[in-house]
């Protein structure tokens, strides 16, 4: 299938709302879970935390929630139906242009018939000491949907 360039208004108010949820948590001085948000093509929306285990762990756990919601054409219990879009946010490293790394917000997201995306925002701090910069470009990624 031939996919889309760029990034639906459904799917950025999705990511933004998830970066803002996450960067609320940080100026509070609280942890990051590893959070995912999905969405239907009627809108309705779904909102899952991975914590129980290890970062590695708990993104593949949402990897493996997105795909299992897709086989399994949504989940009627949490009220969606296929899943249409995706955000999924946690807390990571990236290097900068020396090789050191610095703390970032990572965000991957990705919908139907579009190019699945990631992106990231460096943060310094937590609760009134709190800063972070625009999201930037990270790349393309594997599609889950």
């Amino acid at each position: 299938m031939e996919r889309k360039e760029g990034v639906s208004p459904e799917l950025d108010a999705l990511s933004c709302n998830l970066m803002g949820q996450v960067f609320d948590l940080l100026a509070d001085g609280k942890e990051v879970p590893v959070l995912l948000a999905v969405q239907d093509p009627q809108g309705h929306m779904v909102s899952y935390q991975f914590s129980d285990d290890g970062i590695e762990a708990c993104i593949e756990g949402a990897h493996t929630c997105v795909q299992n919601l897709k086989r399994s054409k949504g989940d009627k219990r949490a009220g969606i139906g296929v899943p249409q879009r995706y955000a999924l946010i946690y807390e990571g490293a990236v290097a900068d242009d020396r090789g050191a790394y610095q703390d970032a917000i990572l965000l991957e997201f990705g919908e139907v018939g579009y190019h699945t995306y990631s992106a990231y925002s460096l943060y310094k701090g937590r609760g009134d000491a709190f800063q972070w910069t625009d999201p930037a470009p990270a790349g393309e990624l594997d599609d889950l949907l």
